[in-house]
């Protein structure tokens, strides 16, 4: 049974697929600062919890000894001068390339983000480029694979469900950037395309966008989300320079929901260039598919009524 180590395995990704790959048969070891925080994965067959600090070295060559694959989920939305871009996209995943050549690990798979690039106008989307970059360059010593999402929604994601809270607390949004595209695809096909690789050779050195089978703006998602919701909601959209106040003024709240880099990486349409990767053997579901049964009080039940409603039924 081959032993696969998650790096970041403890977030709303990380959860999917350390389920898919205990389905699917394999060992799974996940790191996490806080053991404790992670009780819905230890009751996984297969899976086992370690605290490990992954920035401390040592520390993680002990926990990636003995693995035959390394995931690595690790990303920040906001930096931090702790937990800045450029320690978790650009130098983490160097320092595990690095691990795992020394270590003798012979396959590492890395989370990316749609459209990043070296030029990109956010921090974000320029440290995401760095950190997989390097992976790739390493891809004559190493098998790599890198996966570049576009906004990822599913049970507990934090997109969806952060405009559900806002529509069901305001009358009225102020929607930063509504004219921003993006190809939402659901956090299991995600799972599954990184489960799906983990022995295909087809996968080696590639990188690969993710996205669903539908491009929305941002706008249209916050109009999906308020119909799904039952909730007439006035949305005003902000041109360039109110997007980027408002995201300065929510800069000085004590919790981040937006920040202006968050509002840079918007400048970019979150849009797949290659079609869904080829190896895989189905097509992505759609968020209308998804997002009714778990707004709608988790319940597909109520989803169902919700439908047999809108259809005068």
């Amino acid at each position: 049974m081959k032993q696969i180590c998650l790096l970041g395995g403890t977030g709303f990704v990380g959860s999917a697929l350390a389920q898919q790959l205990s389905v699917a048969g394999y060992s799974v070891k996940v790191l996490t600062r806080r053991r404790e925080g992670s009780k819905h994965l230890i009751l996984l067959p297969n899976v086992t919890v370690v605290e490990c600090d992954v920035m401390n070295d040592a520390a993680l060559s002990l926990a990636l000894k003995g693995c035959d694959v390394v995931i690595n989920l690790i990303g920040i939305l906001h930096s931090t001068k702790k937990m800045s871009f450029e320690k978790m996209h650009a130098e983490l995943p160097k320092r595990v390339t690095k691990i795992c050549l020394k270590l003798g690990i012979g396959r590492f798979i890395h989370m990316s983000a749609l459209r990043a690039d070296l030029k990109a106008p956010s921090h974000y989307l320029r440290s995401k480029a760095e950190g997989e970059n390097y992976v790739l360059s390493q891809s004559k010593k190493l098998h790599v694979t890198v996966f570049k999402p576009s906004i990822i929604f599913g049970r507990g994601d934090g997109f969806i469900n952060l405009f559900a809270h806002l529509i069901k607390l305001l009358p009225v949004i102020l929607l930063a950037k509504p004219k921003a595209k993006f190809q939402p695809i659901y956090v299991e096909d995600v799972a599954a395309a990184f489960v799906d690789c983990i022995e295909n050779s087809q996968t080696y050195g590639k990188s690969y966008d993710l996205g669903g089978p539908k491009v929305y703006t941002l706008v249209e998602i916050i109009k999906f989300v308020s119909t799904t919701l039952n909730k007439k909601r006035i949305v005003i959209g902000l041109n360039n320079l109110f997007s980027y106040t408002q995201a300065f003024a929510m800069e000085l709240l004590p919790i981040k929901l937006m920040t202006r880099d968050n509002v840079r990486s918007m400048e970019v349409d979150s849009t797949c260039e290659q079609p869904f990767p080829d190896y895989l053997n189905f097509t992505p579901v759609a968020m209308e598919s998804i997002v009714p049964e778990y707004l709608l009080n988790e319940n597909p039940r109520n989803a169902y009524n919700h439908y047999r409603s809108y259809a005068g039924r």
